[in-house]
């Protein structure tokens, strides 16, 4: 007698979780994965998708309709919608009805990727088959009594090969290379001329005057710097835009004196120098602060240049049920 072959029964996990799943034959829908287990959204809009993939067609699912089912406000649930708007799960179409009137219907999908697909190949036309023409079959003359003479070709003589002496191999030449380009310029090469002395973007009368003394008095401090009055003159403008741009005169005066070379023997150069290469960056424009609004639904305080409705205020509009919802798969 045959030994009766025993399965063993399937191990329980230790943890996590368990599944105790009855054969169900009404009142269940399928649900896809890509929604039940989406990573970018939110355990509310995951099961509002849901909720909606389970609704026969048909079936209204604006924000006030759902809101009267289930106890999340209008706000979160117009977030909600939103969200699997932005995902593929919904679709919300604009249609004309009759008498003028525009309608909302909404569109549901459990595999947003696939009907994308189906939807950029039907846009795509077929092929046109081209039938290849079929080929031109020359035209045979009709037979005649007497006998047609076929020409034979006669082979063309070749010239015998003319024995060519030994010469000597031709002498190759290397190419001489260009000679390499001077890094340094000629004495006699023109001089670019130098970077223009930095102006300030709002000249006024008080900032030059700040700036000539400071210019002026360099000499206090360090005795090397000695500027004439037509050195101070020219670079009054230089320093006028360092001060613009928030540099406070002890700085300024560190900057351009700080470290000279010994000797010292053109001061007004190496101010003219430190001026340009050494100029600090503009002051970043102050951020505009953008006024606190009051909102014309909830009351509530929101941030905007100008009055109106917060961000779910306006969600919630637009959610609104304004017409029919045809639940598509």
């Amino acid at each position: 007698m045959d030994t009766q072959q025993v399965s063993a029964p399937p191990r329980t996990p230790s943890s996590g979780v368990v599944h105790i799943n009855i054969r169900l034959t009404d009142g269940y829908s399928i649900i896809s994965n890509r929604l039940s287990q989406h990573r970018d959204m939110s355990l509310l809009a995951i099961g509002l998708g849901t909720h909606i993939q389970s609704l026969p067609a048909g079936s209204r699912i604006g924000v006030k309709a759902l809101a009267e089912i289930f106890p999340e406000s209008e706000a979160r649930i117009a977030a909600a919608l939103r969200e699997l708007e932005h995902h593929g799960f919904l679709r919300r179409i604009r249609e004309r009805v009759r008498g003028g009137r525009v309608s909302t219907r909404t569109e549901s999908y459990n595999h947003p990727e696939a009907a994308a697909r189906r939807a950029g190949a039907a846009r795509v036309s077929p092929a046109v088959r081209v039938t290849p023409a079929a080929p031109v079959t020359p035209a045979v003359p009709a037979a005649t009594s007497a006998p047609v003479p076929v020409p034979v070709p006669v082979p063309e003589c070749e010239p015998a090969p003319v024995p060519v002496p030994a010469s000597e191999p031709p002498v190759v030449r290397e190419p001489v290379p260009d000679p390499a380009p001077r890094l340094v310029p000629s004495p006699a090469a023109p001089k670019p001329p130098p970077p223009p002395l930095p102006f300030p973007r709002r000249p006024s009368a008080p900032l030059f005057d700040e700036a000539a003394r400071l210019l002026a008095g360099l000499q206090v401090s360090a005795p090397l710097f000695v500027l004439s009055e037509v050195d101070v003159e020219r670079l009054t403008p230089g320093v006028a835009a360092w001060l613009e741009r928030g540099v406070r005169p002890d700085a300024v005066r560190v900057a351009l004196t700080d470290d000279p070379p010994v000797p010292l023997r053109h001061p007004a150069k190496l101010v003219r120098h430190r001026l340009v290469a050494l100029l600090p960056p503009p002051v970043p424009a102050a951020v505009p602060v953008v006024p606190l609004q009051n909102c014309d639904d909830c009351d509530r305080g929101f941030r905007s240049p100008v009055p109106g409705r917060c961000g779910e205020c306006r969600d919630v509009r637009a959610y609104a049920d304004d017409g029919p919802c045809l639940l598509g798969g």
